[in-house]
């Protein structure tokens, strides 16, 4: 499924620590938006990850669980559509 997790930390380093982070994990598409491709178990993972490394009281991270049938309906302008990894690569 894909998920968008957005953020915004006003903190400079937890802030580039949670984007190095989420960059294992998808796309960057805008500064502090991530669109990842991610099942149920490995979304609760990453949530569970990304609670360890933000501040509840500072930040504010949000994880939006999007269908197959909305994310095919995504309209986009300056971008590519969202689209899943390959299930492989041939190096």
């Amino acid at each position: 499924m894909l998920v968008i997790v957005v953020y915004d930390i006003s903190d400079n380093k937890r802030r580039t620590k949670l984007a190095n982070f989420l960059e294992g994990y998808g796309r960057r598409v805008q500064y502090s938006v991530f669109e990842c491709f991610l099942s149920y178990s490995q979304v609760e993972a990453l949530y569970e990850k990304v609670q360890k490394r933000v501040k509840p009281e500072e930040d504010n991270v949000r994880f939006y669980w999007i269908s197959k049938k909305c994310a095919e309906k995504t309209l986009t302008i300056g971008s590519d559509l969202p689209e899943q990894p390959p299930n492989y690569y041939i190096v």
